[in-house]
């Protein structure tokens, strides 16, 4: 069983920057890959981001590719979601998952992911 907690959203203006974080406890490896998703008001659950718990792979959505990083604190159990250049567009309840399985080519759907933390709100005003 594993357990996540995500937290760090909030509200920042355009151009700004936040970062998530998605605590996990309980059993883990290098091997389970770890997803961020978000969801905004009236929209289908979209894909952000994902990399294994080892870190030696990363994927992202072409839509935050090149302003949104995934770091790892694995002293910790601990993904990150670094957002930069943050739109109006990326408002949006954020969660992260983990599919223990490590089926990495299939990243970017969410059925994939037995595990989910709580969800966070971050909402960037224009």
């Amino acid at each position: 069983q594993v357990q996540l907690v995500v937290s760090g959203g909030g509200l920042v203006q355009t151009g700004g920057s936040l970062r998530l974080s998605c605590a996990a406890s309980g059993r883990t490896n290098s091997n389970y890959v770890m997803g961020w998703f978000r969801q905004a008001p009236g929209k289908e659950r979209e894909f952000v981001a994902a990399s294994n718990l080892g870190g030696t792979a990363t994927y992202y959505a072409d839509s935050v590719k090149g302003r949104f990083t995934i770091s790892r604190d694995n002293a910790n159990n601990t993904m990150y979601l670094g957002m930069n250049s943050l739109k109006p567009e990326d408002t949006a309840v954020y969660d992260c998952a983990l599919d223990p399985r490590g089926r990495w080519g299939s990243r970017t759907d969410p059925a994939i992911y037995w595990y989910w933390g709580q969800g966070t709100q971050v909402t960037v005003s224009s």
